[in-house]
């Protein structure tokens, strides 16, 4: 299939530790519809398989003793419920996956402007500890790479999942170079909160316009005052209406109106931009899978004529 944008996603849901296998949690979207998922986003744009990240990556942002137990399966139960998964090596594998795809996402948007990785952003993740289906911390990664070779030096972290990022707030909580950003549901897990650079927590039931309002009124001020020359965007789909594991209520309009807003702005700005997926749990996979599509939709819409008018 031709296209005629330079853009590309990633995705770890064809590797092997997905085939044939169950959803880990009954909350996520069933092995059925990934399928329909991958169909739409590969009609917009070419879908590659995740690589693999290397250890050594990932031991920029994680403790070595945490990598090497989880590498081995040396967990405790305590361990494995704070994940929310029992260990195995598929475990593994999704996660170099994920973060994989992140990572591939980030030399995308330095080369072309936008990267994608249908899946990621695991910002339960601490450096030594797991928690919340996030055993590495993808985003975490990719920034500390981009740091660590000079290739960004004001990261945006904007996250929009409806839980806060607290593993990514803890691990950057001194790295003045990195703006960490979470709008989140207040009543919500984690029921222990880190402190990000900007928090903006909403009350249950926060619909479209107070959450438009507080992105315009919060939100941009800060990040404009920031001045990023890199953005990740985790575009979590658990803030609509009908999440298993979300308190706010936003309407499909209303978080293609988040994106747009988002991704938009990016692209008006000349930011390098990774936009991942984050959570998503809806009781009804249909609006998941339309959501997941929605913000593929609003990223080539922002960004595409931007590389034509270019």
């Amino acid at each position: 299939m031709g296209f005629t944008h330079p853009f590309r996603a990633f995705t770890p849901f064809r590797r092997a530790a997905y085939q044939g296998a169950p959803a880990p949690r009954r909350q996520f979207l069933p092995r059925e519809f990934i399928a329909p998922l991958l169909d739409g986003a590969a009609a917009r744009l070419p879908l590659l398989d995740a690589p693999d990240l290397p250890w050594a990556l990932a031991g920029r942002v994680h403790d070595p003793a945490f990598l090497a137990r989880w590498r081995e399966g040396q967990v405790t139960r305590a361990e494995e419920r704070a994940l929310g998964f029992p260990w195995s090596p598929a475990l593994v594998e999704r996660g170099l996956g994920s973060c994989g795809a992140t990572l591939a996402a980030t030399r995308d948007a330095l080369s072309v402007g936008l990267g994608v990785n249908l899946g990621g952003g695991t910002h339960h993740a601490y450096a030594g500890h797991a928690e919340g289906f996030s055993f590495l911390n993808d985003v975490a990664i990719g920034t500390r790479w981009l740091l660590d070779t000079a290739q960004a030096g004001r990261i945006l972290i904007l996250d929009l999942d409806v839980h806060q990022g607290n593993g990514t707030a803890a691990i950057f909580a001194h790295e003045p170079r990195v703006l960490t950003v979470s709008v989140h549901a207040q009543n919500n897990y984690p029921f222990r909160k880190e402190v990000s650079d900007l928090d903006v927590p909403l009350p249950d039931g926060t619909g479209d316009a107070a959450y438009l309002r507080a992105l315009d009124r919060v939100v941009a001020p800060a990040v404009a005052a920031f001045a990023p020359d890199f953005v990740y965007y985790l575009a979590g789909a658990d803030v609509l209406e009908g999440d298993q594991l979300g308190k706010l209520a936003l309407s499909p309009a209303g978080v293609r109106r988040r994106d747009d807003r988002v991704l938009r702005w990016a692209a008006r700005a000349g930011l390098p931009t990774v936009t991942v997926m984050a959570g998503g749990y809806n009781r009804d996979p249909h609006a998941l899978i339309a959501a997941r599509l929605g913000t593929l939709d609003a990223a080539l819409s922002a960004f595409a004529p931007a590389v034509a008018g270019g």
